[in-house]
């Protein structure tokens, strides 16, 4: 029988990190960020190795984690796509260039393709309103958008694979 936290993860990624901040009064989420740049989101076993390591709670430690958007519990896609839905870009079509992305890679907001290159996360602003509607993908901000623009800029991406 298996448990959903049984050690998959290589956990000796993490001590540096630990080593650093274990005993850091209120560096939990330094912590947590720390580990979801390493893994690319916090696997179970990650988050109760955390837990452990800093004698807090597991639950307190997941309290942390699922309170702040930031972090994933999935693995996402090789392209993590963020679409703003701030004020700005909602006017200015954000709900056209999500159902352009529904349509070129069959996902909605938190879902990621069965290929795992794309994933998709809906976020509430990501401060280029002057560019709306704007995405960003790996850290590369795309803007002016229009559904057109959005499907070409997911097929360059496809076709680098």
């Amino acid at each position: 029988m298996s448990c959903c936290c049984e050690n998959k993860s290589d956990l000796t990624l993490l001590a540096d990190v630990l080593n650093e901040y274990r005993s850091v009064k209120g560096s939990l989420i330094t912590i947590l960020q720390h580990a979801q740049e390493i893994y690319g989101y916090l696997p179970a076993d990650v988050i109760v190795h955390i837990a452990e390591q800093t004698d807090i709670p597991v639950a307190k430690v997941m309290g942390v984690a699922t309170f702040y958007t930031q972090f994933r519990f999935k693995p996402v896609g090789k392209y993590l796509i963020m679409l703003c839905q701030g004020t700005a870009c909602h006017v200015n079509g954000s709900e056209r260039i999500a159902a352009a992305i529904k349509e070129e890679l069959g996902i909605e907001d938190g879902q990621t393709t069965d290929d795992g290159l794309f994933s998709i996360k809906n976020v509430a602003c990501l401060g280029c309103c002057s560019l709306s509607p704007v995405m960003m993908i790996n850290g590369d901000t795309y803007g002016n958008l229009t559904p057109d623009k959005a499907k070409q800029i997911l097929r360059e991406l496809k076709n680098k694979e």
